[in-house]
């Protein structure tokens, strides 16, 4: 394993506390066993840092660089290069399966194949100035506070919020450029004028024709989700197109990192935003800043990876979530977060060489993902959905089960919804039904097994949250299909007694 390179600078010191959660974060979703995310993230880390080194690239703050991704995006490609070559270089048994799958795919070549094959969110961004790409990266799929990118980019935090919507509108045009000089066939380039005019409006209708063919064509999808800046797609549409796969439960965990950070409340907050304000110290003080900033890395990691609930009741889930809130014509990708019982991997000490034996390790529970790996970001959810028997299980007697039943995310012919039941009672196994009233079609289930008989729904546990404690919660979610009204279901019962609905 190579060694970690030290940092140059008190600049770049704080880049990689900044970086290294972000990294092991990623790595974490590619690899197969405790003991394989410190070394991929390792490895990547330092494959991604002398890239940029021999790029010539500044750190934070130190002006505009064009055709460049962000530095985090960067090290997040390192993790998939590094991937790459662990797949061919036969250690593919280290990694997720599914990502061995996507690796092998025609999808995954697209990152290595002709610039204009490669996704419209890659090519916008990479064709932004590096302070604008940056600021995109940092407050739609990182999830900082406009403060703190500000202090980070040496911004001005009274004027960052609408340089920010100028970024945005700045990538969409960047976006529409890329589609347009994207090789396609006549049908693809008769629907780019009407998919750029109805992308731009907030109320506009989507007409049949094109909703048709985006359903079956990747690349238009993949320009529609990176076009509408409207509706919270964006976010996917970048860590989709940027990263691969992954992408969108990678943007889950940042989310939930940023949140830790912010219930936190350190004091230090500011200093580590502010990299000049360390400039000139020694290298003990230097040191001594860099371990700190590393153990609030780490704690903020730890906490953006532990299992949660619906947010709505408070309840804490008894599984750990394996699908982001994301946009909804976006596919899922599912993988088991570090077990937050378990200290998080922290970052490796930049001062000191590394040897073959990671410094920490990220201890977790390893679970199917339960779905195949995405092939692109912005193609609408078409999974097939799976019917699997169900499974001897504890009954629930009637009345020690809770239900809430949540619409996250509608729009004109469909929607994104969250199950989250809670049992009064432990259950070794466990079967959620449900009947709907209007005609409404489950398509793609996450976290549960779906099976649907006419309007009589049946979700079951997987393999990795059959077990539930007595008074804990359990939360799914899933994409529909729905005509005209969508009213919520009817008739929940948990191993057939019948549930209450909060």
């Amino acid at each position: 394993m190579p060694d970690l390179p030290a940092p140059q600078d008190d600049i770049e010191a704080t880049l990689f506390t900044e970086c290294w959660d972000a990294v092991l974060s990623y790595a974490d979703l590619c690899t197969a066993g405790s003991q394989k995310a410190p070394q991929l993230a390792t490895e990547a880390f330092t494959l991604g840092m002398r890239e940029l080194r021999a790029a010539g690239a500044p750190g934070p703050g130190a002006g505009r660089r064009p055709s460049r991704l962000p530095v985090i995006a960067e090290l997040l490609t390192a993790v998939r290069d590094t991937a790459t070559a662990w797949e061919s270089g036969g250690q593919g048994h280290r990694l997720d399966p599914e990502l061995r799958l996507w690796l092998n795919s025609d999808a995954a070549a697209r990152y290595a194949g002709p610039p204009l094959q490669r996704p419209v969110a890659l090519r916008g961004l990479r064709d932004m100035q590096e302070t604008d790409a940056s600021l995109l990266w940092l407050a739609e799929v990182e999830a900082l506070p406009l403060p703190t990118v500000a202090r980070r980019l040496g911004l001005d935090t009274a004027t960052v919020a609408d340089e920010l919507d100028q970024v945005r509108v700045l990538f969409r045009d960047r976006c529409h450029r890329a589609h347009l000089d994207t090789p396609m066939d006549a049908e693809c380039r008769s629907y780019a004028r009407l998919l750029d005019a109805v992308t731009r409006l907030p109320a506009a209708d989507t007409p049949e024709d094109l909703s048709r063919h985006l359903a079956t064509c990747v690349r238009c999808a993949e320009a529609a989700a990176c076009l509408r800046l409207h509706g919270g797609a964006l976010p996917a549409a970048l860590a989709g197109g940027v990263v691969g796969w992954g992408g969108l439960a990678y943007l889950e965990r940042r989310r939930r990192a940023a949140e830790a950070r912010l219930g936190v409340g350190r004091p230090g907050a500011a200093r580590a935003d502010t990299p000049e304000e360390g400039a000139g110290r020694g290298r003990a003080l230097r040191g001594g800043m860099l371990g700190a900033a590393v153990l609030l890395s780490a704690l903020a990691l730890g906490a953006s990876l532990m299992p949660f609930g619906d947010s709505t009741d408070g309840a804490t889930a008894s599984h750990d979530d394996r699908q982001p809130v994301a946009d909804p014509a976006l596919p899922r990708t599912t993988r088991d977060p570090v077990t937050p019982s378990e200290p998080s991997a922290a970052a490796p000490d930049p001062t000191t060489p590394l040897t073959d034996s990671p410094s920490a390790t990220a201890t977790r529970s390893r679970a199917h993902p339960g779905g195949p790996a995405p092939t692109s970001p912005g193609v609408s959810a078409s999974a097939s959905v799976s019917a699997a028997p169900h499974a001897p299980h504890t009954s629930a007697p009637a009345g020690t089960c809770e239900v809430a039943y949540r619409i996250t995310d509608q729009w004109s012919d469909g929607f994104q919804a969250t199950v989250t039941f809670t049992s009064a009672t432990a259950l070794s196994d466990w079967h959620l039904d449900w009947t709907y009233r209007d005609g409404q079609r489950v398509s793609q289930m996450w976290d549960a097994r779906a099976q649907q008989n006419g309007s009589h729904v049946t979700a079951s546990a997987t393999d990795y949250n059959k077990t539930v404690a007595a008074h804990s919660s359990v939360a799914f979610g899933f994409i529909g299909a729905s005509q005209g009204d969508n009213p919520a279901p009817s008739a929940f019962t948990l191993n057939g007694a019948s549930c209450t609905e909060g």
